[in-house]
């Protein structure tokens, strides 16, 4: 088996880049998803949450109110911190049960984890590669903008807690830029699909994975 992360700023193209990786027969665990499954109301994360920053960030129907949260969390980094100490442990603990499922099926698999926040929480080391998903910061902006309707301001506030582009160029083993097209991206997702299922078969001991 072999356990990639992909990550890459918002509006990079990563999710479509995930997609591609999973048409290919790579396994996507997507840690947005996750971090939405260990907020549902009552679960031990949610009960944190509302302690800490009260009643008003929840929706009528009880799930949390996303954008009044992110509205608060990129205004302060005590606010994040604290977001991130409820929620980061009880993803990867729903992470790791994914893995260790994949692994029972499939011990040859190709697993890309969905990992927004990489660098930023320095976990680049416990990755067999990482794939980083990248389009220049104009391109990043304006789908942003485009697709959320945010101001460019907001977006600005979004990017500025994240580690530069250029820092996380020099800590992937691959970069995928998704400015292209979708035929370009997809021939660069199969270029490394292919060279990741070569090495999931020299881990495993080649003739284990045919």
């Amino acid at each position: 088996m072999v356990i990639v992360a992909l990550t890459g700023g918002i509006g990079s193209g990563k999710s479509t880049v995930a997609r591609m990786f999973e048409d290919e027969g790579a396994y996507v665990i997507d840690f947005d998803y996750l971090a939405r499954v260990v907020v549902k109301p009552d679960k031990p994360a949610w009960r944190d949450i509302v302690d800490y920053f009260g009643p008003e960030i929840l929706s009528p129907d009880r799930t949390l109110n996303r954008s009044a949260l992110a509205e608060i969390v990129f205004s302060d980094d005590e606010s994040r911190k604290a977001l991130e100490g409820f929620t980061h442990h009880r993803i990867f603990e729903e992470s790791d049960a994914l893995v260790k499922a994949i692994k029972r099926k499939d011990p040859c698999s190709v697993v890309i984890i969905d990992f927004p926040l990489l660098f930023e929480l320095s976990l680049n080391e416990k990755f067999d590669k990482v794939i980083l998903a990248h389009v220049p910061r104009a391109v990043q902006l304006e789908r942003i903008i485009e697709r959320d309707g945010l101001v460019k301001e907001e977006v600005e506030k979004r990017l500025n807690v994240q580690i530069s582009i250029e820092e996380k160029r020099s800590l992937s083993d691959y970069i995928i830029n998704s400015e292209e097209g979708l035929n370009d991206t997809r021939n660069q997702v199969r270029k490394v699909i292919h060279e990741l299922k070569e090495l999931a078969k020299k881990k495993e001991g080649g003739s284990k994975c045919c």
